[in-house]
C-alpha cells in the first residue's frame, strides 16, 4: 500500500489527499464505483431496482446474525445472508405466483424487521447506525484489498457471462433454446450483485446503496444508443460522481455517500432533460 500512497501523492498534490483516510476513501471509490456501474446496467435492464434495495436491507440481518453467532467481523455473515436471500428471491420469482416487486418487498421487509428485532434488544442499536449511513472515510487498507480482489473476480465473471445474460434478459425462452443455462446465468448474476452490494454498504450505507447501483445506469440509458456506450457511460458517470462527491464532501464537511448520491441524481436530471429535448 505504501507504493500506492506514494503514487497518489505524486498524482494528487492537494492538501486533502495528504491524509491517509482520504487516500483510502479515494481508492475505495475507484474500486467500488466501476463494480456498481457495470452491474447496474443489467439491473436497470431487468427492472431490478427493488431487488438491489432488498439486498441492501438484508445486510442488517447479516450483521444481526454475526452478533448472535459471536463473529467479530460481521462481513462474513452479511455476504452469506445476502447471497442466500438473493438466490431465494430469484427462486420464488421464477414461480410467478406473485409480481416481482411484491415478492421482493416481502423478503426485504421481513429481512429488515428480523435484523432490527435482533439488534434492538437491550437498546444498543446506536452502535450499528454506521451500517445505515455508511462511512467512506473509515475504510481500512484490508477492506481495499478485498475490494480489489472482488473487482478482478467480478469483471472476469462479467466478461464470461455477459452475452448469455443479455440474451436471458431479452428473451429467456429463446436463450434456453440456444443452449444457455438460464438459471445458472441468473444465479451467478444475482450472487455478484449481492456480494458487491454488501461490500459497498460499509462505504455508502444501507439507505444509499440502491442509488449508487441504479442512478448511473439510469442516467446513461437516457443518452446512449448502444450496449457498449451504455456500459462505458455508466461506469464513467459512476466514477466521476464518486470522485467529485468525495471531494465536495471534504470541502463542505458533509456525508460522502449522500453527496455522491446527490450528484448522481443531478446527472439523471440532466440526462433526462437532454433525452426529452432530443
Amino acid at each position: 500500500m505504501n507504493t500506492v500512497y506514494t503514487v497518489l501523492d505524486a498524482l494528487l498534490p492537494w492538501e486533502m489527499f495528504s491524509f491517509q483516510f482520504m487516500k483510502n476513501a479515494l481508492l475505495a471509490v475507484l474500486l467500488i464505483t466501476p463494480l456498481l456501474g457495470v452491474l447496474g446496467t443489467m439491473a436497470v435492464n431487468n427492472r431490478m431496482a427493488f431487488f438491489s434495495d432488498a439486498l441492501g436491507h438484508s445486510a442488517l440481518t447479516g450483521v444481526a446474525l454475526g452478533v448472535l453467532l459471536g463473529i467479530p467481523d460481521p462481513l462474513v455473515c452479511m455476504v452469506a445472508f445476502g447471497v442466500l436471500l438473493a438466490l431465494l428471491i430469484t427462486r420464488v420469482r421464477r414461480s410467478q405466483t406473485s409480481s416481482s416487486d411484491t415478492i421482493i418487498s416481502v423478503f426485504a421487509s421481513a429481512a429488515m424487521a428480523l435484523g432490527l428485532v435482533i439488534l434492538t434488544q437491550g437498546g444498543n442499536f446506536q452502535q450499528y447506525n454506521a451500517y445505515l449511513v455508511g462511512d467512506l472515510l473509515s475504510i481500512a487498507p484490508e477492506q481495499l484489498g478485498l475490494m480489489a480482489i472482488t473487482l478482478v473476480v467480478v469483471i472476469a465473471l462479467w466478461c464470461a457471462i455477459y452475452n448469455p445474460l443479455l440474451m436471458v434478459s431479452i428473451n429467456a425462452p429463446l436463450a434456453a433454446s440456444r443452449g444457455v443455462r438460464v438459471r445458472l446465468v441468473e444465479n451467478v448474476f444475482v450472487v455478484m450483485v449481492a456480494v458487491v452490494v454488501v461490500l459497498a454498504i460499509r462505504a455508502v450505507g444501507i439507505l444509499l446503496i440502491n442509488s449508487l447501483l441504479i442512478l448511473p445506469a439510469a442516467s446513461a440509458r437516457n443518452v446512449t444508443r448502444s450496449t457498449r456506450s451504455y456500459q462505458a457511460v455508466t461506469v464513467g458517470l459512476s466514477m466521476a460522481c464518486g470522485v467529485a462527491g468525495l471531494i465536495l464532501s471534504y470541502l463542505m464537511d458533509t456525508a460522502a455517500g449522500a453527496t455522491i448520491a446527490l450528484l448522481l441524481a443531478g446527472s439523471f436530471a440532466v440526462t433526462w432533460f437532454f433525452r426529452r429535448n432530443r
